[in-house]
């Protein structure tokens, strides 16, 4: 990969990891604050959607904080050594974090009774994305480990 796109993907992630925290600090508090005004019924939650929604975040910063590793691997040409596979499976965990916390949301949603078909939707949604990315970084694993192996036995051959 040339260089210029890695700090051009470094850039980006930086840029998403700022908005990322404006919107922990900020936005999410004040989407709270307002729903919890607005719809007295569901005022207890307040605090629960703070929490989740800001861990929802975190999650998806790990990611991308492990995203920006596994660059950095790749400028310099260590990506298909062992210290990947920390990286991937953080990526992995956090991934999983994020889906368990959209799939308490759905259940938490349920039981207060306040589901509607929109949110039930996105709350379905989001833990078969989820669910999906798990999966697929598994195969991705899996084929670094393989690659790996290949690199390992092309370098004793030579």
């Amino acid at each position: 990969m040339q260089r210029r796109t890695i700090l051009v993907l470094k850039a980006l992630i930086a840029l998403l990891l700022l908005l990322l925290l404006a919107c922990q600090l900020f936005v999410i508090p004040a989407v709270a604050a307002q729903s919890a005004w607005r719809y007295h019924e569901i005022a207890y939650l307040q605090v629960p959607g703070i929490v989740i929604g800001i861990l929802f975040l975190v999650c998806v910063q790990v990611v991308l904080l492990c995203v920006w590793r596994l660059l950095s691997l790749v400028s310099a040409d260590g990506i298909f050594s062992e210290s990947a596979y920390p990286s991937v499976d953080v990526s992995l965990g956090a991934v999983a974090g994020a889906t368990l916390l959209v799939a308490i949301t759905l259940v938490t949603l349920f039981a207060s009774g306040v589901m509607t078909p929109s949110i039930l939707l996105l709350c379905v949604l989001g833990i078969v994305v989820g669910a999906g990315l798990s999966l697929l970084i598994v195969v991705l694993r899996g084929l670094l480990k393989k690659a790996s192996q290949l690199e390992h036995d092309l370098s004793e051959v030579v």
